[in-house]
């Protein structure tokens, strides 16, 4: 039984040994960053305005995703950032993080 411990003991530091190897082998460069799949692209200064009436917003950058809600003409919203032809950002007043299509909005 002491054996079996003992081995077991080793394997797991070896795993750990692994781990710490791969990790650091998966480390990314400074300012890179790990995208996720519908993660937008970063830029916070814009303002967007809504250009209809009853525009969707998503809960992801395309017609796949799940509305959220709809907006009107009007509707300011901070940019934080696109993928495609999607704009993800804040609503003024409202729900954050929603994707709106390029075509809804001015100024972004």
């Amino acid at each position: 039984m002491a054996q079996v411990k003992s081995a077991l003991r080793k394997a797991g530091l070896a795993a750990a040994g692994v781990t710490a190897a791969l990790g650091m082998a998966f480390t990314l460069a400074p300012g890179a960053s790990a995208a996720a799949p519908h993660q937008a692209s970063a830029r916070v200064d814009a303002v967007c305005t809504v250009n209809d009436n009853g525009v969707n917003y998503r809960g992801g950058p395309g017609p796949e995703y799940r509305v959220l809600g709809q907006v009107n003409r009007g509707q300011k919203m901070n940019l934080k950032g696109h993928q495609g032809n999607w704009v993800h950002g804040d609503l003024w007043g409202g729900r954050t993080g929603v994707w709106i299509h390029t075509a809804y909005l001015d100024g972004c």
